[in-house]
């Protein structure tokens, strides 16, 4: 599968796509040769991060493949990761990065063993992450335990850019919802749904609220709410609008 990294260019803008896509192959195709708008000045190049996530044990698969500046903040990620992921920041989180917890100060985390926890607001990615096949660990609500193992898929990719922003390139499978049961809980309720006899299928839709797809995820989608992403930082309550409007809750 060939992307926007291959070949060391960032777009300016993602375009955009008129249906979608729920295979496990769904991208964002990029115009890659598109030229710089008039009168604005080539921006130096600067490194990038590409990264794989994977939620560890879901079934079907829940993975996206994003692009961030490396100058980037742990805290900074932890947003794209909530708006590309598709949750809603509603529960405590961390990354376990080379042993080292980082998260957020307010959080009041006990750090692993004899360590310290890392304030996410000041950790840099590229302190951190510095090679290609890394691996680190973000967890998501400590009750249900969703936790995604993070590939560093490519460490020192330098392109030019107008703009500080991050950028899904692809994924596949729908976010679970919110308080569920973790994986187990997920499990049972894709069964519930999914038969109609089940004695929990109509309890499970009226709790849902909504149809639902495990298939269905868009990334041109992710990107158009990635894109209202304030840099260098983002306030809890500006994130909280951004997903709140990406979950149809609140106009733009």
């Amino acid at each position: 599968m060939v992307h926007s990294l291959e070949f060391g260019l960032i777009p300016e803008s993602i375009p955009s796509v008129d249906g979608g896509c729920e295979s496990k192959d769904c991208m964002v195709m990029i115009d890659f040769n598109q030229n710089q708008s008039a009168g604005r000045q080539k921006s130096s190049p600067r490194r990038w991060i590409e990264l794989h996530v994977r939620m560890q044990g879901a079934r079907p698969p829940i993975s996206r493949v994003i692009l961030v500046p490396a100058d980037a903040t742990f805290g900074w990620l932890h947003a794209v990761l909530q708006i590309s992921m598709g949750w809603t920041n509603s529960h405590l989180h961390q990354f376990i990065v080379n042993g080292k917890c980082v998260s957020d100060p307010k959080s009041d985390l006990e750090p692993l063993e004899e360590g310290t926890v890392l304030d996410e607001n000041k950790v840099r990615l590229n302190e951190l992450l510095i090679e290609s096949n890394q691996t680190f660990l973000y967890e998501y609500d400590f009750g249900d335990s969703w936790s995604h193992k993070i590939t560093v898929q490519n460490a020192s990719t330098n392109a030019p850019v107008l703009s500080d922003r991050a950028f899904c390139l692809e994924g596949e499978g729908a976010c679970p919802p919110e308080d569920c049961g973790g994986l187990p809980g997920y499990a049972e309720l894709l069964r519930a749904l999914k038969d109609k006899k089940h004695p929990e299928h109509k309890s499970m839709q009226e709790w849902l609220g909504r149809p639902f797809d495990p298939a269905h995820f868009l990334p041109e989608k992710a990107n158009l709410w990635l894109a209202k992403l304030k840099w260098p930082k983002v306030t809890e309550s500006a994130l909280r609008k951004i997903l709140m409007a990406r979950d149809g809750y609140v106009g733009e």
